[in-house]
């Protein structure tokens, strides 16, 4: 069995993290954690909207690629930390895209078992949604998700 973990340095990214690791130690399954890096991106431009296209290219500001991924690192490294302290191994890596579609895609196309997720992650948590990345996951899976809570 291959469990596929989505951890983006969430409190309950992490919870799926351990829940993913002791169920791997009870029935002997791998686990790889999987951060996807995603930029941020903001407008600048006040409340008024842009009346040109040039106006809105000036006004949006994409974060730092280095700094989403320096991001990512920082949970995947907790995340090797989680089985270091469990005696799992926990192998790491970083998809680059959109979440929802990177986290499915992969699982297909590296035939995982099950993937885990939390209920909420960093984007639900400062966006005010409830868990609508873990509802899509669930969604468009082809395996078997756990939402931990």
């Amino acid at each position: 069995m291959r469990y596929l973990v989505a951890v983006d340095g969430s409190e309950p990214s992490m919870d799926a993290l351990r829940y993913a690791v002791e169920q791997a130690a009870a029935t002997g399954a791998t686990v790889v954690a999987i951060s996807v890096v995603v930029p941020e991106q903001f407008f600048t431009g006040g409340d008024d909207p842009p009346t040109s296209y040039a106006e809105a290219a000036d006004e949006l500001v994409a974060e730092d690629v280095a700094d989403a991924e320096e991001d990512a690192q920082r949970a995947l490294d907790e995340a090797a930390e989680v089985g270091d302290r469990t005696g799992v191994e926990v192998e790491t890596g970083m998809l680059y895209g959109e979440p929802v579609e990177a986290i499915t895609e992969y699982a297909d196309d590296e035939s995982f078992d099950a993937i885990f997720v939390g209920h909420r992650g960093l984007s639900e948590e400062y966006e005010g949604l409830v868990g609508s990345t873990a509802k899509d996951i669930v969604g468009r899976a082809t395996v078997p998700v756990t939402v931990v809570r």
